[in-house]
Formats: structure tokens, C-alpha cells, sequence
């Protein structure tokens, strides 16, 4: 999240929130020249005039901020939100909620758009879990600027915010309703999308036998395309090189080791081995009108050898494990 050509958007219940939350980043991510839309769910409790609400968008160089439609239940106001998202081409959504409804709505408009989601949540709150943590100690003063903006909720001294009494014993349970102390840190918590491939899933059985089958035809064009160009030479002065050999041998290399390291799968490396060495074997027996492709020499002896031993070593090598991530 971070760059002019990032455009996110940022998910509350209501005026303030975003600040407390979510104010560093934002104002972080304006200083890169980021498109930054701000959403409001809700103004039912701890209201806040839109002066207030300006004057703190201000601060934290905000110049769209949306109050999110009344909707009737859960799937409209996921519609409201995804329109939102839709119309600005987020890249990005940052949620910063309490409300269960409002959460859920977010994060599936989200992932029906296939846009990362990141939930903002305190350390003591995510134990376990690997947080996305934000350096925002270049905009703590306009974090607090923003704070003070609503001055009949919170009141700022230093980098301590105060909630007010009357809003303070209105709602005590509420987290944002306690003082807290600004730090030049927030962080986030990223949420898996739904509809996002899991890159740990076994592949099918179709799926497998239609890359075999083209992993086999590709090594069998490789077969080909070697055994025509191994005994290409270079000569540079008294030096000749054997440039058809080592582009030949390269080129094998790349595409079996290249397949392993990208799919992991045995089968697919096993049945492109088949294909080229295959080829390679054919071509290498004298055709009935006595020619060869493969003559004797060191260059024919090293195109036949070197294949079979590279394929072998890239079937042999042991799968290197995914590293773990987070919940």
C-alpha cells in the first residue's frame, strides 16, 4: 500500500475512527501521492458535524470521504461498498470496524473484486499472527491534528487523547472511548480471499494429464530443435566454439529445471524428460539412407549423456517446503 498508483479505500463505522485507527496511514499514503476514499458506515452514535469531519480529513490531506447508503441487510450495503470500490478501481481495502455487518459487507465486496483486504488490528489483539506494521512516525502531528478535530470526543494533550466525559461514560466498552496513547506504528492484519487459488492445493487429475502431455511435446520440440543445432560451431580465431552444443544443453536445463522449480510436480518433469530424451534417442539411430543427426564425437556423446544426467538430477531433487504462513 504504498505509491501514487495505489487507490484504497478505507472502511469505518463512523467519523473518528479514522483517524484514531487508521489516521497515520492514511496521511501516510497521501504523502506518496495515493488515492486515499474514505467510507463511513454509520453516524448513530458519537455523531460528529461536518465541520468536524472536514477539518479532520484536512488534516490528514483527505478530499473524498463517503457516507455509506442506509441499507436494508447485509448483501445490499456489500453492494453499496463494492459499487465504491468498482467506480475508484481500488487496489487496496483497509477495514477498520467494529461492526460485524459492516466487516463482513466490506470484506466481500472486496473479495468479489479480487482486492486485498487489510483489517487493522492492535498487537495484543492478534497474537500469533503476522501483522503488516506501518512506520507512520512522520505523521503522527497530523494524526493528532485530525483527533482534535473532534473536539466533542476526544481532546489531545501531547500525544494522549482523552475521550470526553459525556462520550466516555456513554459507551465505556467502547476501545476508542478510552485514552489512549499515539505511537508512530499501525498495523494490519491481511485477510485471505475467498476466491483466491490456494497455492497449496493438489492439482487435479485432468489438469495434471494435460500439462504431462504438453510437458511431453515440449521436450520432444526441444529434442528436435537440439539434436539439429548441437553441432554448430563458432570459430573465433584458432578457437572454435561449440555454440550449437552449449545453447542446446542450456536451453534443456532451463526447461527442467525451470518446470520442477515452478510446479513441483514430478509427473510434468518426468513426462517433458521423456519427450526430449525420447527424441534425442531416435534421432541419434542412422536412418535407412545411412545419415545421422547425432554423428560420433565429443559433441554427440556430451548431447546424448548430459541430458539423461540433468533429468535425473531434476527428479531426484528433494521439494523444498513451502514456508508457513500466517492464519
Amino acid at each position: 500500500m504504498s505509491g501514487s498508483a495505489e487507490r484504497v479505500v478505507f472502511v469505518h463505522d463512523r467519523p473518528g475512527q479514522e483517524s484514531l485507527l487508521t489516521g497515520g496511514t492514511i496521511a501516510r499514503l497521501r504523502s506518496d501521492d495515493a488515492e486515499v476514499v474514505v467510507l463511513f458506515g454509520s453516524t448513530d452514535s458519537h455523531s460528529a458535524d461536518d465541520s468536524d469531519v472536514r477539518a479532520a480529513m484536512a488534516a490528514l490531506d483527505v478530499s473524498d470521504w463517503r457516507m455509506l447508503p442506509a441499507a436494508s441487510g447485509a448483501q445490499s450495503l456489500a453492494e453499496a461498498v463494492a459499487d465504491v470500490l468498482a467506480g475508484v478501481h481500488a487496489t487496496a481495502v483497509v477495514i477498520g470496524a467494529d461492526d460485524d455487518t459492516l466487516r463482513r459487507a466490506a470484506a466481500g465486496a472486496a473479495d468479489s473484486l479480487n482486492v486485498p483486504v487489510f483489517e487493522h488490528r492492535q498487537v495484543t489483539d492478534a497474537v500469533g499472527q503476522r501483522l503488516v506494521a506501518i512506520d507512520v512516525s512522520g505523521q503522527v502531528d497530523q494524526k493528532l491534528r485530525a483527533l482534535a478535530a473532534y473536539a466533542r470526543r476526544w481532546s489531545v494533550t501531547d500525544h494522549t487523547v482523552v475521550p470526553v466525559e459525556s462520550v466516555a461514560a456513554a459507551d465505556p466498552a467502547d476501545p476508542a472511548d478510552r485514552p489512549v496513547t499515539i505511537g508512530g506504528t499501525e498495523t494490519f492484519l491481511r485477510l485471505p480471499l475467498a476466491h483466491a487459488p490456494d497455492p497449496d492445493a493438489t492439482p487435479g487429475l485432468l489438469s495434471r494429464g494435460l500439462a504431462a502431455v504438453v510437458a511431453l511435446l515440449t521436450g520432444a520440440a526441444f529434442g528436435v530443435l537440439g539434436t539439429i543445432a548441437h553441432q554448430a560451431t563458432l570459430p573465433i580465431g584458432p578457437v572454435t566454439i561449440p555454440i550449437g552444443l552449449i545453447l542446446a544443453l542450456a536451453g534443456i536445463m532451463t526447461l527442467l529445471a525451470g518446470l520442477r522449480l515452478m510446479l513441483g510436480d514430478r509427473l510434468v518433469v518426468f513426462s517433458c524428460a521423456i519427450g526430449l530424451l525420447g527424441t534425442i534417442f531416435i534421432l541419434s539411430l542412422r536412418s535407412t539412407g545411412g545419415s545421422v543427426l547425432v554423428p560420433e564425437g565429443i559433441p554427440g556423446l556430451l548431447w546424448t549423456v548430459v541430458p539423461t544426467l540433468v533429468a535425473t538430477i531434476v527428479l531426484a531433487w528433494p521439494r523444498i517446503p513451502a514456508r508457513p504462513r500466517s492464519a
